[in-house]
């Protein structure tokens, strides 16, 4: 009287494997984040799911050579390479932050040939934000 345990998604379907390989990808979304001390480049497709990445720390610059605008276009160029090899055409870029990269990574982007639809400036604003602590009595 044991029940038997059916399984739904097994991985000798293949289906985790083919996250990784050659999926086509005309459009995409590219992410820059670009903070004082690094720069990130994320590049999705539409519904989300990351193909590709690079930041300037993984492209070999240490301490405060990552917040360069040269290692931010490196960054850019890297992680692009990947994508344009899987078939990548058009893409919309998102910069987030307030570093030196914004400007080197968008005109590796430009450079690299892919055809962008649009660029979007999506650094977080505050409204007036959080309350400030109290201030400190002696």
């Amino acid at each position: 009287m044991t029940k038997t345990i059916t399984r739904i998604g097994s991985r000798r379907n293949g289906r985790i494997s083919s996250r990784k390989n050659g999926r086509r990808i005309p459009k995409g979304v590219i992410h820059v984040q670009a903070s004082f001390n690094n720069t990130i480049v994320t590049i999705t497709d539409i519904r989300g799911r990351v193909v590709s990445w690079s930041s300037a720390g993984t492209c070999g610059f240490k301490g405060t050579r990552r917040g360069t605008p040269f290692a931010a276009q490196t960054a850019a160029a890297n992680a692009i390479r990947t994508v344009i090899d899987q078939g990548m055409q058009r893409a919309e870029v998102m910069i987030k932050g307030p570093g030196l990269g914004r400007d080197a990574a968008l005109r590796a982007i430009r450079r690299s040939g892919i055809l962008l639809s649009f660029v979007r400036d999506v650094t977080p604003m505050p409204h007036n934000g959080c309350r400030p602590p109290k201030k400190r009595r002696i």
